[in-house]
């Protein structure tokens, strides 16, 4: 039984490759063989292309990881400076804004018209556009 089986699989195996024989052969026929040999060429053209392509954006990869490491820590002490900054003005632009108030308390004739108060929006408060 086991040897019915072995045959088999070997009549198989040659039918297969047979088969396949006969596909390759008809599949050549189709097709001109300068027709090929032009695909081949314009692969290699793409295939240098792309390499070159490739090449070009790793240098420009390293490129500009070095320049952000170069400015990263700048622009860290920069944005802490400009945070800084804007606390202090916040602090003096309530400052002034309590000083108005206790002038316009005191002195009401000061700023007869009520243009001199601060009638701008706190931009804190403003929602994002």
């Amino acid at each position: 039984m086991e040897l019915e089986w072995k045959v088999e699989r070997e009549m198989e195996k040659e039918w297969i490759g047979a088969a396949s024989e006969a596909v390759a052969t008809e599949f050549k026929t189709l097709i001109d063989p300068q027709d090929v040999d032009s695909l081949k060429q314009l692969q290699h053209l793409i295939l240098g292309r792309l390499q070159d392509s490739n090449a070009v954006l790793s240098h420009f990869n390293e490129y500009s990881e070095n320049c952000l490491s170069e400015v990263s820590g700048d622009f860290a002490r920069n944005t802490r400076l400009l945070k800084s900054i804007k606390s202090d003005l916040d602090y003096i632009f309530q400052k002034l804004r309590t000083i108005k108030a206790k002038l316009i308390a005191t002195y009401p004739d000061a700023f007869p018209d009520e243009a001199a108060l601060d009638r701008r929006p706190d931009l804190e408060v403003l929602p994002p556009h």
